[in-house]
């Protein structure tokens, strides 16, 4: 049987490797599904070799609304503009 991504979202910070030295890129991404699953949804989405943690950040209630704004469906990622 399938697991459910769940029917929230979940924040992930993602690191570029291949930056001029001394310089790192951040981004962070959505992901429609558990945090368990989250990390693997994004690092498949990005360029091998970059890094992804869970965002330490909880999603507030005005967050919340913005990301349902996406219409992301179960599983799938996005890059949060800056």
């Amino acid at each position: 049987m399938a697991e459910s991504f769940g029917s929230g979202f979940t924040i992930v910070e993602v690191t570029a490797d291949d930056w001029p030295p001394g310089r790192s890129r951040k981004e962070l991404w959505v992901s429609a599904a558990k945090p368990s699953q989250a990390l693997t949804l994004v690092l498949a989405a990005v360029p091998e070799g970059w890094t992804a943690e869970l965002a330490t950040d909880r999603v507030t209630q005005q967050q919340q609304a913005a990301l349902e704004k996406l219409n992301l469906q179960p599983g799938e990622v996005c890059k949060l503009p800056k």
